[in-house]
């Protein structure tokens, strides 16, 4: 089996253990016991990159604990798997920044903000007439629509309410229900903090589910926007952070 092969089951494992802890179908997500259980340990480790900000799920919309433990669990991804920080992968910037936050969060631990630091203002944010390009930048963000964060990209996302409809439309006719998924978690967001949607997140993100979607970490996304969806709107976090 190719690495990419084994990064990519391990990565669909990951998710299920966290579907489960949110879903309160499985038991809490232990990522120590997870990486110290996997065949291959690497793997395991760049689960936990490539899931980032949504391994924290289960404790900041379902209020499990978090150990210490799977704090340096955390760390060691970013070990094995430095932050680039190079330009062109803004997105990925983004989603570390947003990993380290919440890690200090949960844990006091702010160490990961050295190695991964905000990116600047505009760097994963596409240009406001390229709406369809600013989209799929905003589906690879979607980690970060979330409890427990609040920044330029959200600030676009809350700027760019039809242009993600839009785009939830645009997938949904593609047939790429992961992106639309992605996309109406945005907006879940959006209507759990008040804003007024030209889109129906919930009718879209069962049809995208029901006709098309597949996959464990698109169950994840599903299962995040439910959270939102099903909250009273307007409802805040109990407390925020700005990456």
């Amino acid at each position: 089996m190719s690495s990419h092969s084994a990064f990519a089951e391990a990565a669909d494992a990951l998710a299920v253990s966290v579907l489960g802890a949110l879903s309160g179908t499985g038991g809490a997500v232990q990522l120590a016991r997870y990486v110290d259980d996997a065949p291959d340990t690497l793997a395991a480790l760049a689960a936990v990159r490539v899931l980032g900000a949504d391994v924290f799920s289960p404790h900041l919309l379902g209020g499990d604990p978090f150990q210490a433990q799977d704090a340096a669990v955390v760390a060691k991804a970013f070990d094995a798997f430095p932050a680039s920080g190079a330009p062109d992968e803004p997105a990925v910037a983004h989603r570390d920044h947003a990993t380290a936050v919440l890690l200090a969060r949960l844990s006091g631990d702010d160490t990961l903000r050295t190695v991964a630091p905000a990116p600047p203002e505009d760097a994963a944010l596409a240009p406001r007439d390229d709406w369809s390009g600013w989209c799929v930048r905003m589906a690879q963000l979607a980690p970060l629509a979330t409890l427990g964060l609040d920044g330029p990209v959200h600030e676009a996302a809350r700027d760019g309410v039809l242009s993600l409809s839009r785009g939830v439309s645009r997938s949904i006719l593609r047939r790429d229900f992961p992106t639309a998924l992605r996309l109406v978690r945005w907006l879940a967001w959006l209507r759990h903090e008040g804003a007024e949607l030209p889109l129906d997140p919930d009718v879209a993100a069962e049809h995208a589910w029901l006709v098309g979607g597949t996959g464990p970490r698109t169950a994840l996304d599903l299962a995040i926007a439910r959270h939102f969806l099903e909250q009273r709107p307007g409802t805040p976090p109990k407390e925020t952070a700005r990456p």
